[in-house]
C-alpha cells in the first residue's frame, strides 16, 4: 500500500487514464470523462474565510478589512429563498443559516453556461442567534425530495434527488445562479428554512488556500483507499482503478498501487486533501456518502485551525496569501450586507464550537424509485433536525441525539 506522505501529485497530463470499463491489461490514450466531480464538493471556503477574524486578531483595521473584502467575488445565488424581512432585507443580527453547494465545474461538464451541472455537495452552516457557535449540517445529494416549478428555466416541478435541483435551474440559461436558486427553494419547502446568504466554491481558490497554508494537520478516521491516485512501478502517476461511466468502480488496474490514506494524525498537501475528501467508494467502514461529508466537515474544521495557528496569525507574508486565495475561492450572496459586516458580526467564533452533525445520524435509509435508481430518504429525525435549524434549536437536537454529532477522530 502507498504511503500517504511518500508521493508528489502527478503533473498535469503526465499519464494515460484508462476509459471507463477499459478492461484491465489494455492500454489508452485518452482520459476518461471525470463523472464523479472533482473538487466543487469542498464547499469550505466561505466558511474558513468569515469565520477566520476570531477575536479580531486578524482584521486590525477597515482599511485592511475592505483590501480583503474587495477580492471575493460575489453574485446573486439565494434568490426567492433569501430570509428577508418586510422591506426585502436580509439581517444577520440573529440566526443565521448559509447554504454552501458544490458543484461539477470540470471542463467537460461545463455546457452551455453550466448546461449539466448538479449539486455535488450541499451544507447547511447554522450560526446560533447570539453568534457563539456553528453547526455544519451535510444535505445528502441523494436525497429524495420534491421539486419545485421553477420558471426561470421552465422546469415545470416534479420528484428525485436534491442535487437534480441545480441541474433543472441551471437549464435553458439559469446557469449557476438559477441552479442554486431552484436548490435553495427546494430545500426551503422540505424544510421552511431561508438563507441569511450562500456560496458556491472554486477549486483553484482553494488549493491556492491550502498551498498558501502549507498543508493542512487532519485526523484520518478510516482507512481510505483512493480510486484516483496512484503509481505505476517506476513512479508514475496511473490511475489505479478502472471506472464506470458513472464515476463508480469497475476494477482495479493491476500496474498501478493506489494511495492510501492510513488512520491516523496526517498533514495533506492540497491535493492529498482534495483526494481525501473525495473518496466514497473504498472507506473501510463502507460508509460511502455519509464518509466522504463527515471528512468534508472534518476538513472545514482542520482548514479553520489552520488559519488561526499562531503560524499562520504571526506571519503577514503568509497571512496575506491565505486571504487573497480564499478571497478567490468562491462565489458569495451575502444578501446585501457588506463583507465587512459579515466577518464582524462572525468574528467571535471559535472553531471549536463548530459542531459537525449527521442526517440520517449517517447510516444509510436508501428509497427506490420507480425507475429502478436508488435515492436516499431522510428519516423523521433527520428531519426534525433541519426543522430545529429552521427554529434554531440545534443545541435542542444534538444534546438529545449526542451519536449525531461527528468528531475530528
Amino acid at each position: 500500500m502507498q504511503d500517504t506522505l511518500s508521493r508528489r501529485p502527478p503533473a498535469r497530463g503526465s499519464a494515460a487514464v484508462p476509459p471507463s470499463r477499459r478492461a484491465p491489461g489494455t492500454t489508452g490514450t485518452r482520459r476518461r470523462r471525470r463523472q464523479d466531480p472533482l473538487w466543487a464538493r469542498l464547499t469550505i471556503v466561505l466558511g474558513a474565510l468569515l469565520m477566520m477574524a476570531s477575536g479580531g486578531t486578524i482584521v486590525s483595521g477597515k482599511v485592511l478589512i475592505g483590501r480583503y473584502a474587495g477580492s471575493i467575488k460575489q453574485g446573486s445565488l439565494v434568490g426567492g429563498a433569501a430570509d428577508v424581512d418586510s422591506k426585502g432585507r436580509v439581517s444577520i443580527k440573529g440566526a443565521i443559516n448559509l447554504l454552501l453547494v458544490g458543484i461539477d465545474e470540470s471542463a467537460d461538464r461545463i455546457k452551455d453556461g453550466m448546461e449539466g451541472a448538479r449539486a455535488d455537495s450541499i451544507m447547511i452552516v447554522h450560526v446560533t442567534a447570539d453568534h457563539t457557535q456553528a453547526f455544519m449540517v451535510s444535505i445528502p445529494r441523494d436525497a429524495f425530495v420534491e421539486i419545485p416549478a421553477y420558471k426561470k428555466s421552465g422546469y415545470t416541478g416534479g420528484s428525485g434527488k436534491v442535487n437534480a435541483a441545480f441541474l433543472f435551474g441551471s437549464q435553458n440559461g439559469g446557469g449557476r445562479a438559477g441552479g442554486f436558486e431552484l436548490l435553495a427553494l427546494t430545500i426551503h419547502q422540505l424544510t421552511g428554512i431561508r438563507f441569511t446568504g450562500g456560496g458556491i466554491v472554486n477549486f483553484d481558490g482553494f488549493k491556492a488556500m491550502v498551498d498558501a497554508l502549507g498543508g493542512v494537520d487532519m485526523y484520518v478516521d478510516e482507512e481510505t483507499t483512493s480510486i484516483h491516485m496512484g503509481w505505476d512501478a517506476k513512479g508514475k502517476y496511473l490511475a489505479p482503478f478502472f471506472l464506470h461511466d458513472d464515476g463508480t468502480v469497475a476494477g482495479p488496474n493491476p500496474r498501478s498501487k493506489p494511495m492510501v490514506y492510513h488512520v491516523g494524525y496526517q498533514h495533506l498537501a492540497s491535493w492529498q486533501a482534495l483526494d481525501y475528501c473525495r473518496q466514497r467508494d473504498l472507506l473501510a467502514n463502507g460508509d460511502s456518502d455519509y464518509g466522504r461529508a463527515r471528512h468534508q466537515q472534518q476538513f472545514i474544521r482542520a482548514l479553520v485551525k489552520e488559519t488561526l495557528s499562531k503560524g499562520v496569525l504571526t506571519n503577514p507574508v503568509k497571512l496575506d496569501k491565505v486571504m487573497k486565495a480564499a478571497g478567490q475561492a468562491f462565489t458569495f450572496d451575502g444578501g446585501g450586507v457588506a463583507i465587512e459586516d459579515w466577518i464582524f458580526t462572525l468574528k467571535g467564533l471559535d472553531p471549536n464550537n463548530m459542531i459537525m452533525v449527521k442526517t440520517n445520524a449517517g447510516k444509510f435509509n436508501p428509497k427506490t424509485l420507480p425507475d429502478g435508481t436508488i435515492a436516499e430518504a431522510l428519516n423523521e429525525d433527520s428531519l426534525q433536525l433541519l426543522r430545529d435549524v429552521h427554529d434554531d434549536k440545534v443545541v435542542d437536537f444534538v444534546t438529545s441525539h449526542p451519536d449525531w454529532v461527528s468528531r475530528d477522530h
